[in-house]
Protein backbone atom coordinates (compact mmCIF):
# COMPACT_ATOMS: atom_id res chain seq x y z
CA UNK A 1 0.00 0.00 0.00
CA UNK A 2 1.36 3.43 -0.97
CA UNK A 3 0.69 6.35 1.37
CA UNK A 4 1.24 9.78 -0.16
CA UNK A 5 1.68 13.09 1.63
CA UNK A 6 1.12 16.46 0.01
CA UNK A 7 3.42 19.38 0.75
CA UNK A 8 2.04 22.78 -0.27
CA UNK A 9 0.21 21.44 -3.27
CA UNK A 10 3.06 19.22 -4.52
CA UNK A 11 2.84 15.49 -4.23
CA UNK A 12 6.14 13.97 -3.24
CA UNK A 13 6.74 10.22 -3.46
CA UNK A 14 9.82 9.07 -1.60
CA UNK A 15 8.96 5.48 -0.59
CA UNK A 16 9.74 4.26 2.89
CA UNK A 17 9.83 0.51 3.72
CA UNK A 18 6.14 0.54 4.54
CA UNK A 19 5.32 2.56 1.41
CA UNK A 20 5.21 5.98 3.07
CA UNK A 21 6.83 9.32 2.49
CA UNK A 22 9.60 11.29 4.15
CA UNK A 23 9.19 14.96 3.17
CA UNK A 24 11.30 18.06 3.40
CA UNK A 25 11.89 19.33 6.94
CA UNK A 26 12.26 22.87 8.23
CA UNK A 27 14.73 21.94 10.95
CA UNK A 28 18.11 20.40 10.14
CA UNK A 29 18.12 18.61 13.48
CA UNK A 30 15.53 16.69 15.45
CA UNK A 31 14.24 18.19 18.66
CA UNK A 32 12.53 16.49 21.59
CA UNK A 33 10.79 17.63 24.76
CA UNK A 34 8.19 16.60 27.29
CA UNK A 35 5.00 18.38 26.21
CA UNK A 36 2.93 17.68 29.31
CA UNK A 37 3.36 19.28 32.71
CA UNK A 38 5.85 17.79 35.14
CA UNK A 39 4.49 15.74 38.00
CA UNK A 40 2.29 12.72 38.55
CA UNK A 41 -0.47 12.28 35.98
CA UNK A 42 -2.24 9.68 33.87
CA UNK A 43 0.12 10.03 30.92
CA UNK A 44 3.15 12.05 29.87
CA UNK A 45 3.80 12.89 26.23
CA UNK A 46 7.29 13.10 24.74
CA UNK A 47 7.24 14.93 21.43
CA UNK A 48 9.80 14.84 18.61
CA UNK A 49 10.05 16.89 15.42
CA UNK A 50 12.60 16.91 12.63
CA UNK A 51 14.02 14.70 9.88
CA UNK A 52 14.82 11.78 12.24
CA UNK A 53 11.73 11.93 14.45
CA UNK A 54 10.32 8.54 13.48
CA UNK A 55 13.75 6.89 13.37
CA UNK A 56 14.68 8.12 16.86
CA UNK A 57 11.31 7.14 18.31
CA UNK A 58 11.74 3.65 16.84
CA UNK A 59 15.23 3.39 18.36
CA UNK A 60 13.76 3.25 21.87
CA UNK A 61 10.34 1.76 21.01
CA UNK A 62 9.71 -1.97 20.83
CA UNK A 63 6.34 -3.26 19.65
CA UNK A 64 4.73 -5.82 17.37
CA UNK A 65 5.11 -3.27 14.59
CA UNK A 66 7.65 -0.45 14.51
CA UNK A 67 6.67 3.05 13.41
CA UNK A 68 8.77 2.63 10.25
CA UNK A 69 6.44 -0.22 9.25
CA UNK A 70 3.25 1.65 10.14
CA UNK A 71 1.19 4.30 8.37
CA UNK A 72 1.14 7.77 9.93
CA UNK A 73 -1.43 8.78 12.55
CA UNK A 74 -1.89 5.22 13.80
CA UNK A 75 -1.16 4.52 17.47
CA UNK A 76 1.11 1.55 18.16
CA UNK A 77 1.36 -0.30 21.46
CA UNK A 78 4.75 -1.31 22.77
CA UNK A 79 7.47 -0.63 25.31
CA UNK A 80 10.32 1.81 25.91
CA UNK A 81 13.56 -0.13 26.09
CA UNK A 82 17.06 0.92 27.11
CA UNK A 83 20.42 -0.02 25.56
CA UNK A 84 20.17 -3.57 26.95
CA UNK A 85 16.59 -3.84 25.63
CA UNK A 86 15.22 -3.93 29.16
CA UNK A 87 11.64 -2.70 29.26
CA UNK A 88 11.24 0.56 31.18
CA UNK A 89 7.61 1.43 30.50
CA UNK A 90 4.55 0.36 28.52
CA UNK A 91 3.67 3.06 26.00
CA UNK A 92 1.78 4.11 22.90
CA UNK A 93 3.66 5.67 19.97
CA UNK A 94 2.59 7.45 16.80
CA UNK A 95 4.24 9.36 13.98
CA UNK A 96 3.08 12.09 11.58
CA UNK A 97 4.29 12.75 8.05
CA UNK A 98 4.77 16.29 6.77
CA UNK A 99 2.91 18.55 6.41
CA UNK A 100 0.25 16.86 8.54
CA UNK A 101 1.87 17.43 11.91
CA UNK A 102 1.84 20.29 14.39
CA UNK A 103 5.18 21.58 13.12
CA UNK A 104 4.69 20.72 9.44
CA UNK A 105 7.76 18.47 9.74
CA UNK A 106 8.05 14.74 10.33
CA UNK A 107 7.04 14.29 13.95
CA UNK A 108 6.44 11.59 16.53
CA UNK A 109 4.95 11.27 19.99
CA UNK A 110 5.46 8.71 22.73
CA UNK A 111 2.80 8.48 25.42
CA UNK A 112 4.24 6.95 28.56
CA UNK A 113 2.84 6.73 32.07
CA UNK A 114 2.64 10.00 33.96
CA UNK A 115 5.34 10.82 36.47
CA UNK A 116 8.55 12.65 35.87
CA UNK A 117 10.89 9.64 35.96
CA UNK A 118 9.45 7.61 33.05
CA UNK A 119 9.17 10.63 30.76
CA UNK A 120 12.59 11.90 31.78
CA UNK A 121 14.22 8.54 31.06
CA UNK A 122 12.51 8.39 27.68
CA UNK A 123 13.86 11.85 26.87
CA UNK A 124 17.38 10.94 27.98
CA UNK A 125 17.39 7.89 25.69
CA UNK A 126 16.39 10.08 22.75
CA UNK A 127 19.20 12.54 23.55
CA UNK A 128 21.67 9.66 23.62
CA UNK A 129 20.61 8.76 20.08
CA UNK A 130 21.02 12.23 18.60
CA UNK A 131 17.99 14.35 19.46
CA UNK A 132 18.45 17.66 21.23
CA UNK A 133 16.28 19.44 23.76
CA UNK A 134 13.77 21.79 22.17
CA UNK A 135 14.02 25.46 23.02
CA UNK A 136 10.97 27.26 24.48
CA UNK A 137 8.31 27.52 21.79
CA UNK A 138 10.47 25.80 19.17
CA UNK A 139 7.73 23.40 18.02
CA UNK A 140 5.41 26.34 17.31
CA UNK A 141 8.28 28.30 15.78
CA UNK A 142 8.89 25.44 13.35
CA UNK A 143 5.17 25.40 12.52
CA UNK A 144 5.51 29.06 11.54
CA UNK A 145 8.72 28.57 9.56
CA UNK A 146 7.21 25.64 7.67
CA UNK A 147 4.27 27.83 6.61
CA UNK A 148 1.66 25.76 8.46
CA UNK A 149 0.58 28.78 10.52
CA UNK A 150 1.32 32.49 10.34
CA UNK A 151 2.78 34.65 13.10
CA UNK A 152 -0.60 35.77 14.48
CA UNK A 153 -1.77 32.18 14.70
CA UNK A 154 1.46 31.23 16.45
CA UNK A 155 0.85 33.89 19.10
CA UNK A 156 -2.75 32.69 19.46
CA UNK A 157 -1.37 29.30 20.58
CA UNK A 158 0.10 31.04 23.63
CA UNK A 159 -3.24 32.79 24.14
CA UNK A 160 -5.00 29.42 24.34
CA UNK A 161 -2.43 28.09 26.80
CA UNK A 162 -2.76 31.13 29.08
CA UNK A 163 -6.51 31.70 28.76
CA UNK A 164 -8.06 32.42 32.16
CA UNK A 165 -11.73 32.37 31.16
CA UNK A 166 -14.09 30.77 28.64
CA UNK A 167 -14.33 34.08 26.80
CA UNK A 168 -10.53 34.40 26.54
CA UNK A 169 -10.34 30.82 25.26
CA UNK A 170 -12.95 31.51 22.58
CA UNK A 171 -11.14 34.69 21.52
CA UNK A 172 -7.86 32.77 21.24
CA UNK A 173 -9.57 30.04 19.21
CA UNK A 174 -10.88 32.67 16.78
CA UNK A 175 -7.37 34.04 16.39
CA UNK A 176 -5.89 30.56 15.95
CA UNK A 177 -8.38 29.88 13.16
CA UNK A 178 -6.90 32.89 11.37
CA UNK A 179 -9.43 35.70 11.95
CA UNK A 180 -6.77 38.30 12.81
CA UNK A 181 -4.71 37.22 9.81
CA UNK A 182 -7.63 37.29 7.36
CA UNK A 183 -8.78 40.73 8.48
CA UNK A 184 -5.25 42.14 8.52
CA UNK A 185 -4.54 40.57 5.12
CA UNK A 186 -7.66 42.25 3.69
CA UNK A 187 -6.51 45.65 4.97
CA UNK A 188 -2.96 44.99 3.74
CA UNK A 189 -4.13 44.05 0.22
CA UNK A 190 -6.25 47.23 -0.03
CA UNK A 191 -3.32 49.28 1.27
CA UNK A 192 -0.87 47.79 -1.23
CA UNK A 193 -3.32 48.30 -4.11
CA UNK A 194 -3.79 51.97 -3.21
CA UNK A 195 -0.06 52.51 -2.70
CA UNK A 196 0.67 50.97 -6.08
CA UNK A 197 -1.83 53.23 -7.87
CA UNK A 198 -0.46 56.35 -6.21
CA UNK A 199 3.20 55.48 -6.76
CA UNK A 200 2.73 54.44 -10.40
CA UNK A 201 1.18 57.82 -11.15
CA UNK A 202 4.05 59.56 -9.37
CA UNK A 203 6.89 57.51 -10.85
CA UNK A 204 5.57 57.13 -14.41
CA UNK A 205 3.62 60.29 -15.24
CA UNK A 206 4.19 59.71 -18.96
CA UNK A 207 2.11 56.53 -18.90
CA UNK A 208 -1.45 56.76 -20.15
CA UNK A 209 -2.88 56.04 -16.70
CA UNK A 210 -5.13 58.71 -15.20
CA UNK A 211 -3.86 59.51 -11.67
CA UNK A 212 -6.21 59.38 -8.72
CA UNK A 213 -7.49 62.69 -7.48
CA UNK A 214 -6.89 63.75 -3.88
CA UNK A 215 -10.59 63.19 -3.15
CA UNK A 216 -10.46 59.63 -4.53
CA UNK A 217 -7.37 58.87 -2.45
CA UNK A 218 -9.03 60.24 0.69
CA UNK A 219 -12.10 58.08 0.04
CA UNK A 220 -9.93 54.97 -0.36
CA UNK A 221 -7.92 55.80 2.76
CA UNK A 222 -11.13 56.34 4.75
CA UNK A 223 -12.37 52.89 3.72
CA UNK A 224 -9.07 51.26 4.75
CA UNK A 225 -9.00 53.20 8.04
CA UNK A 226 -12.53 52.05 8.87
CA UNK A 227 -11.63 48.38 8.36
CA UNK A 228 -8.45 48.78 10.39
CA UNK A 229 -10.22 50.52 13.27
CA UNK A 230 -12.76 47.70 13.41
CA UNK A 231 -9.94 45.16 13.66
CA UNK A 232 -8.17 47.22 16.34
CA UNK A 233 -11.38 47.43 18.35
CA UNK A 234 -11.80 43.63 18.30
CA UNK A 235 -8.14 43.14 19.18
CA UNK A 236 -8.36 45.55 22.12
CA UNK A 237 -11.17 43.43 23.53
CA UNK A 238 -9.17 40.25 22.98
CA UNK A 239 -6.06 41.80 24.52
CA UNK A 240 -8.04 42.65 27.66
CA UNK A 241 -9.34 39.08 27.80
CA UNK A 242 -5.82 37.73 27.27
CA UNK A 243 -3.77 39.95 29.58
CA UNK A 244 -6.44 41.27 31.92
CA UNK A 245 -7.23 44.84 32.95
CA UNK A 246 -4.82 46.49 35.40
CA UNK A 247 -6.81 48.13 38.19
CA UNK A 248 -5.06 50.21 40.85
CA UNK A 249 -6.88 50.71 44.16
CA UNK A 250 -5.82 54.15 45.37
CA UNK A 251 -6.73 56.48 48.19
CA UNK A 252 -5.42 58.11 51.33
CA UNK A 253 -4.49 55.88 54.30
CA UNK A 254 -7.17 54.01 56.26
CA UNK A 255 -10.06 54.46 53.80
CA UNK A 256 -10.41 50.68 53.35
CA UNK A 257 -8.29 49.93 50.26
CA UNK A 258 -6.93 46.64 51.59
CA UNK A 259 -10.35 45.61 52.89
CA UNK A 260 -11.76 46.34 49.44
CA UNK A 261 -9.08 44.17 47.81
CA UNK A 262 -9.99 41.33 50.17
CA UNK A 263 -13.70 41.75 49.42
CA UNK A 264 -13.13 41.83 45.64
CA UNK A 265 -10.94 38.71 45.73
CA UNK A 266 -13.06 36.91 48.36
CA UNK A 267 -10.00 36.10 50.46
CA UNK A 268 -7.81 37.67 53.12
CA UNK A 269 -5.13 38.72 50.66
CA UNK A 270 -4.01 41.93 52.39
CA UNK A 271 -3.36 42.63 56.07
CA UNK A 272 -5.98 44.98 57.53
CA UNK A 273 -5.50 46.97 60.74
CA UNK A 274 -6.91 50.26 62.10
CA UNK A 275 -3.39 51.71 61.91
CA UNK A 276 -2.96 54.12 58.97
CA UNK A 277 -0.12 53.20 56.65
CA UNK A 278 -0.25 49.43 57.27
CA UNK A 279 0.21 48.67 53.55
CA UNK A 280 3.66 49.70 52.36
CA UNK A 281 4.29 47.52 49.28
CA UNK A 282 2.15 46.64 46.25
CA UNK A 283 -0.19 43.68 46.81
CA UNK A 284 -1.60 42.12 43.65
CA UNK A 285 -4.43 39.68 43.04
CA UNK A 286 -6.17 38.46 39.87
CA UNK A 287 -9.91 37.85 39.75
CA UNK A 288 -12.19 36.99 36.82
CA UNK A 289 -15.53 38.78 36.41
CA UNK A 290 -17.84 37.95 33.49
CA UNK A 291 -14.88 36.41 31.71
CA UNK A 292 -12.62 39.44 32.18
CA UNK A 293 -9.38 38.93 34.15
CA UNK A 294 -8.97 41.89 36.50
CA UNK A 295 -5.48 42.49 37.90
CA UNK A 296 -6.03 44.29 41.20
CA UNK A 297 -3.23 46.21 42.90
CA UNK A 298 -3.51 47.49 46.47
CA UNK A 299 -0.90 50.01 47.54
CA UNK A 300 0.28 52.42 50.17
CA UNK A 301 -2.01 55.27 51.08
CA UNK A 302 -1.35 58.49 49.18
CA UNK A 303 -0.28 61.23 51.58
CA UNK A 304 2.86 63.09 52.60
CA UNK A 305 5.15 60.25 53.81
CA UNK A 306 5.88 60.01 57.52
CA UNK A 307 9.19 58.15 57.13
CA UNK A 308 11.60 56.83 54.50
CA UNK A 309 9.90 53.41 54.25
CA UNK A 310 6.50 54.98 53.64
CA UNK A 311 8.06 57.29 51.04
CA UNK A 312 9.23 54.27 49.06
CA UNK A 313 5.73 52.80 49.28
CA UNK A 314 4.13 56.03 48.04
CA UNK A 315 6.57 56.23 45.11
CA UNK A 316 5.69 52.66 44.13
CA UNK A 317 2.00 53.46 44.47
CA UNK A 318 2.32 56.40 42.09
CA UNK A 319 4.21 54.24 39.57
CA UNK A 320 1.45 51.60 39.77
CA UNK A 321 -1.19 54.27 39.15
CA UNK A 322 0.69 55.43 36.05
CA UNK A 323 0.65 51.88 34.64
CA UNK A 324 -2.99 51.16 35.50
CA UNK A 325 -5.74 50.89 32.89
CA UNK A 326 -8.42 51.83 35.43
CA UNK A 327 -8.14 53.58 38.78
CA UNK A 328 -10.46 52.80 41.70
CA UNK A 329 -10.27 55.76 44.07
CA UNK A 330 -11.47 54.79 47.54
CA UNK A 331 -13.07 57.45 49.74
CA UNK A 332 -14.19 57.12 53.36
CA UNK A 333 -17.92 57.88 53.38
CA UNK A 334 -17.87 58.19 57.18
CA UNK A 335 -15.44 61.13 57.14
CA UNK A 336 -15.44 64.53 55.40
CA UNK A 337 -13.38 64.94 52.25
CA UNK A 338 -9.75 65.61 53.12
CA UNK A 339 -6.98 67.57 51.42
CA UNK A 340 -5.36 64.25 50.43
CA UNK A 341 -8.59 63.29 48.61
CA UNK A 342 -8.53 66.59 46.71
CA UNK A 343 -4.88 66.11 45.77
CA UNK A 344 -5.63 62.61 44.48
CA UNK A 345 -8.50 64.01 42.39
CA UNK A 346 -6.23 66.68 40.90
CA UNK A 347 -3.42 64.24 40.08
CA UNK A 348 -5.55 61.53 38.42
CA UNK A 349 -7.76 63.56 36.07
CA UNK A 350 -6.46 61.82 32.94
CA UNK A 351 -7.07 58.26 34.15
CA UNK A 352 -10.37 56.35 33.76
CA UNK A 353 -11.65 56.47 37.36
CA UNK A 354 -14.26 54.74 39.46
CA UNK A 355 -15.04 56.17 42.88
CA UNK A 356 -15.62 53.61 45.61
CA UNK A 357 -17.48 55.47 48.37
CA UNK A 358 -16.56 52.99 51.08
CA UNK A 359 -17.80 52.38 54.65
CA UNK A 360 -21.42 53.19 53.77
CA UNK A 361 -22.44 50.92 56.66
CA UNK A 362 -21.37 53.77 58.99
CA UNK A 363 -23.11 57.15 59.41
CA UNK A 364 -22.41 59.21 56.27
CA UNK A 365 -20.28 62.35 56.65
CA UNK A 366 -19.82 63.25 52.98
CA UNK A 367 -22.39 64.28 50.40
CA UNK A 368 -22.39 62.37 47.13
CA UNK A 369 -22.86 65.67 45.28
CA UNK A 370 -19.53 66.90 46.70
CA UNK A 371 -17.85 63.71 45.47
CA UNK A 372 -19.38 64.20 42.00
CA UNK A 373 -18.10 67.77 41.92
CA UNK A 374 -14.59 66.70 42.95
CA UNK A 375 -14.34 63.65 40.65
CA UNK A 376 -16.23 64.81 37.58
CA UNK A 377 -17.46 62.25 35.02
CA UNK A 378 -16.45 59.35 37.27
CA UNK A 379 -19.01 56.67 38.22
CA UNK A 380 -19.60 56.27 41.96
CA UNK A 381 -20.09 52.91 43.65
CA UNK A 382 -21.33 52.82 47.24
CA UNK A 383 -19.50 50.01 49.01
CA UNK A 384 -18.90 48.45 52.38
CA UNK A 385 -15.86 46.21 52.23
CA UNK A 386 -16.65 45.03 55.78
CA UNK A 387 -20.16 43.79 54.90
CA UNK A 388 -19.52 43.02 51.22
CA UNK A 389 -22.01 45.63 50.01
CA UNK A 390 -21.69 46.97 46.45
CA UNK A 391 -18.79 44.68 45.53
CA UNK A 392 -20.49 43.17 42.46
CA UNK A 393 -21.52 46.67 41.36
CA UNK A 394 -17.89 47.77 41.54
CA UNK A 395 -16.82 44.77 39.45
CA UNK A 396 -19.52 45.63 36.90
CA UNK A 397 -18.26 49.21 36.72
CA UNK A 398 -14.73 47.97 35.98
CA UNK A 399 -16.09 45.62 33.32
CA UNK A 400 -18.13 48.39 31.67
CA UNK A 401 -15.18 50.77 31.46
CA UNK A 402 -12.91 48.03 30.10
CA UNK A 403 -15.23 47.16 27.23
CA UNK A 404 -17.29 50.36 26.84
CA UNK A 405 -19.40 49.77 23.71
CA UNK A 406 -17.43 46.73 22.54
CA UNK A 407 -18.74 43.20 22.81
CA UNK A 408 -16.23 40.64 24.02
CA UNK A 409 -18.11 38.03 21.97
CA UNK A 410 -16.30 39.38 18.89
CA UNK A 411 -12.91 39.76 20.59
CA UNK A 412 -9.75 38.50 18.91
CA UNK A 413 -6.94 37.32 21.17
CA UNK A 414 -4.16 39.75 20.29
CA UNK A 415 -0.74 40.13 21.85
CA UNK A 416 0.81 43.46 22.80
CA UNK A 417 3.03 43.19 19.71
CA UNK A 418 0.07 42.71 17.36
CA UNK A 419 -1.89 45.55 18.91
CA UNK A 420 1.17 47.81 18.69
CA UNK A 421 1.66 47.08 14.97
CA UNK A 422 -2.03 47.69 14.24
CA UNK A 423 -1.98 51.01 16.10
CA UNK A 424 1.22 52.06 14.31
CA UNK A 425 -0.43 51.25 10.98
CA UNK A 426 -3.48 53.31 11.97
CA UNK A 427 -1.28 56.30 12.89
CA UNK A 428 0.53 56.07 9.55
CA UNK A 429 -2.79 56.04 7.70
CA UNK A 430 -3.88 59.16 9.59
CA UNK A 431 -0.61 60.81 8.51
CA UNK A 432 -1.44 59.95 4.89
CA UNK A 433 -4.90 61.53 5.28
CA UNK A 434 -3.46 64.68 6.85
CA UNK A 435 -0.82 65.00 4.11
CA UNK A 436 -3.51 64.98 1.40
CA UNK A 437 -5.82 67.35 3.30
CA UNK A 438 -2.97 69.80 3.93
CA UNK A 439 -1.99 69.76 0.24
CA UNK A 440 1.49 68.43 1.00
CA UNK A 441 1.46 66.15 -2.01
CA UNK A 442 0.61 62.57 -2.87
CA UNK A 443 4.27 61.53 -2.56
CA UNK A 444 4.21 62.22 1.20
CA UNK A 445 0.94 60.29 1.50
CA UNK A 446 2.49 57.39 -0.43
CA UNK A 447 5.38 57.30 2.04
CA UNK A 448 2.95 57.12 4.98
CA UNK A 449 0.94 54.37 3.28
CA UNK A 450 4.16 52.38 2.76
CA UNK A 451 4.93 52.72 6.48
CA UNK A 452 1.47 51.38 7.32
CA UNK A 453 2.04 48.45 4.99
CA UNK A 454 5.36 47.67 6.71
CA UNK A 455 3.54 47.48 10.06
CA UNK A 456 1.08 44.95 8.70
CA UNK A 457 3.91 42.98 7.11
CA UNK A 458 5.51 42.59 10.54
CA UNK A 459 2.14 41.70 12.08
CA UNK A 460 1.54 38.91 9.57
CA UNK A 461 5.11 37.64 9.64
CA UNK A 462 5.76 38.61 6.01
CA UNK A 463 8.73 40.55 7.36
CA UNK A 464 10.63 39.37 10.43
CA UNK A 465 14.08 38.84 11.87
CA UNK A 466 15.58 36.46 14.40
CA UNK A 467 15.20 38.98 17.23
CA UNK A 468 11.45 39.21 16.64
CA UNK A 469 11.01 35.44 16.59
CA UNK A 470 13.12 35.09 19.73
CA UNK A 471 11.00 37.70 21.53
CA UNK A 472 7.79 35.90 20.59
CA UNK A 473 8.65 32.25 21.08
CA UNK A 474 10.81 32.63 24.19
CA UNK A 475 7.56 33.27 26.11
CA UNK A 476 6.36 29.74 25.30
CA UNK A 477 7.02 26.74 27.50
CA UNK A 478 9.43 24.02 26.43
CA UNK A 479 7.47 21.36 24.56
CA UNK A 480 5.09 23.73 22.76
Amino acid sequence: MLHLCYVRGHRRGHKAPWGGYKGADVGLDTIAAISTAWGESGIAIVRLSGPRARELADSIFQGKAQLAESPPRVMKHGYIVDESEERLDEVLAVWFCPPYSYTGEEAAEIQCHGGSLAAKKCLELLFDRGARLAEPGEFTKRAFLSGRIDLSQAEAVLGIIKAKSDEALRAAARSLSGEISRNAESVYDALIALSAEVEVALDFPEEDVPPKTDLEILQDIASIASKLEGLISRCRVGFALREGVRVAIAGRPNVGKSSLLNALSSQERAIVTPIPGTTRDIIEEVIVHKGLPIRLADMAGLRKPQDELEAIGVDRAKATIDRADILVVVLDASAPLADDDREIAANTENAPRIIALNKVDLPLAVAESDVCALFQNSPICRTSALLGLGIDGLKDAIFNIAFKDNSFEAGLNASARELFELQCAARAIVEAQEAIKAGLGQDLAASALAAAGACLQRLLGKSYDDALLEAIFSRFCVGK
